[in-house]
């Protein structure tokens, strides 16, 4: 498979923005955020520009006009290149195909949860329940006013429901792990049930 000449996946958010109109990236920015897509993609102003430069730049976008208010300075509107056409189609097609590696930090931090000890495990865990109680709130809350409410289509918002299970199975996942901690039926080696305090 070779790699792509643009593989930020902020890319694949303004490629996809542009699939619905054109935008400049103040736009594109305010937008990403209205939608909680800054949750699937990093989005701040400086990454945000160098991406829709390299865009630029590899001829997947073009500019099409610039737009000024009075009030603020010119603004370049952008619109996807048949090529970027081409590429946000076979990226969005690869990136669903075919699952590839990645390394949660939580992931990494599970494989040792053995040297917290049982309480300390059990606290942890509880308390990554409540974040992710709170998590799951926002998440159900940002489908319901958009979703829900008609605001944009169901398919516009389809990982923000991927999301939402995703926090769910963790939830249900971290929440019985812990509960085994605690009646004992995830056993602890002797070794590491009683780990020295540490901050």
């Amino acid at each position: 498979m070779a790699r792509r000449k643009v593989s930020n996946t902020l890319a694949l958010a303004v490629l996809g923005l542009l699939q619905e109109k054109t935008m400049h990236p103040y736009e594109m920015a305010s937008t990403l955020r209205e939608r909680g897509k800054d949750n699937s993609f990093k989005v701040n102003t400086g990454s945000l520009y160098d991406t829709v430069q390299s865009l630029l730049r590899h001829g997947w976008i073009a500019e099409v006009e610039t737009v000024r208010d009075s009030r603020r300075p010119e603004r370049t509107v952008y619109a996807t290149t048949e090529v970027g056409q081409q590429e946000f189609v076979s990226w969005v097609d690869e990136l669903i195909r075919t699952p590839a590696t990645e390394y949660p930090k939580f992931m990494a931090a599970v494989s040792y949860l053995g040297a917290l000890g049982p309480e300390r495990a059990a606290e942890a865990l509880t308390e990554r329940v409540r974040h992710l109680d709170r998590q799951i709130e926002e998440a159900q809350q940002m489908l319901d006013e958009t979703v829900g409410t008609g605001l944009l289509p169901r398919l516009f918002m389809i990982e923000g429901e991927y999301a939402l299970h995703a926090l769910q199975a963790e939830r249900a996942w971290t929440q019985r792990t812990r509960d085994e901690i605690r009646d004992g039926t995830l056993s602890w080696p002797e070794t590491w049930s009683d780990p020295k305090d540490t901050p």
